[in-house]
């Protein structure tokens, strides 16, 4: 395998997503399109992720319009798109998560005990959550972590607390997503397993979990 770095790695998965033919592509983000962004919104683009879109702006991909999807978010578009419908999509991961504290979830990596107060306890995950750092929708509920200097992480599929990798990295992503031409009757790929080593957070401990095919931990569960 030829190895890569963030900026080659998003490039690969820029010009791999062009190829397939499936996605209407624009004009990639220029540097002050970056910065207006990240300063609005108060997030660093991962290596990867920043030179994937500098390559090119997805914006629509073949079924984005078809009613019967989960949800109406798509590609966020960084340059023209609505400024509450960008933050909406921002969030929509750490929404998810406190919805189901809210109906009672808990995880050990917010602390040992749930709060009594309901209130409580949404703000202790949200800190956490946070201080966790900020994930970036790349399409849908996929997401990439922020930050200047990181690449290579798995892509993470986020829907409340049902989290798994979706793709080892950005290309492999890339792949998995949208590549339809395969075999409908081949294997299944095996779940991915990253290629660079990632840091640990509430969303890689679920995904992780995930991956080895267990249900969502229940409360209580301290991963060992």
């Amino acid at each position: 395998m030829v190895e890569l770095d963030g900026v080659a790695l998003g490039v690969a998965a820029a010009r791999r997503l062009a190829g397939l033919g499936r996605t209407v592509i624009r004009p990639g983000l220029t540097d002050r399109e970056f910065d207006d962004v990240e300063q609005r919104f108060g997030f660093c683009f991962a290596d990867d992720h920043r030179a994937f879109l500098a390559e090119g702006l997805p914006v629509w991909t073949d079924g984005d319009d078809d009613p019967d999807k989960t949800t109406d978010l798509g590609w966020p578009d960084w340059r023209s798109g609505d400024p509450g419908r960008l933050r909406e999509h921002l969030d929509f991961a750490l929404e998810g998560a406190l919805a189901r504290i809210e109906d009672g979830y808990w995880h050990p990596w917010w602390g040992d005990d749930r709060p009594a107060d309901a209130a409580d306890a949404s703000r202790v995950a949200r800190e956490r959550l946070i201080a966790d750092g900020p994930v970036v929708p790349l399409y849908v509920h996929r997401f990439l972590p922020a930050g200047r200097g990181r690449w290579g992480h798995p892509v993470l599929s986020i829907w409340g607390v049902d989290v798994i990798f979706y793709g080892a990295d950005l290309l492999d992503y890339v792949d998995r997503e949208f590549d339809v031409a395969e075999d409908p009757d081949a294997e299944p790929k095996p779940w991915p397993e990253a290629r660079v080593p990632y840091p640990d957070t509430f969303w890689v401990q679920i995904a992780d979990w995930s991956r080895k095919g267990w249900p969502i931990p229940p409360v209580g569960f301290v991963s060992e």
